[in-house]
């Protein structure tokens, strides 16, 4: 008696437009952020990992701790990058942050 019934109104026909709506702002931000931030990293990965495969000795390289040496062993998952006369330090190969020197392969004499 003291509390009247409330009638909600009737929705339109345009429900499921305004639905879509209502996505398409979110849809748009994942879009940018896949070519703004996915991407550009994927292919820095991809560029890593190729440096990496194509590791060889006599290469000079820097480890992402800071060290700098000459590659003397490579192996599966590790190289053995000499940093001072004498001193070899055994790295594993996803911690090379970069190739300063690549050695060339020697040319064989005709």
């Amino acid at each position: 008696m003291f509390i009247s019934p409330a009638y909600a109104q009737a929705a339109g026909g345009a429900g499921g437009v305004a639905a879509i709506g209502q996505f398409i702002p979110l849809i748009l931000i994942f879009v940018i952020m896949y070519f703004l931030i996915l991407r550009p990293q994927q292919k820095r990965m991809k560029e890593h990992r190729n440096m990496v495969g194509a590791l060889k000795r006599g290469d000079q390289v820097i480890t992402q701790g800071g060290l700098i040496g000459k590659v003397t062993d490579v192996k599966d998952e590790e190289v053995t990058v000499e940093i001072a006369q004498g001193v070899k330090v055994r790295v594993v190969r996803s911690t090379i942050a970069q190739v300063l020197n690549v050695t060339a392969p020697v040319a064989a004499n005709s």
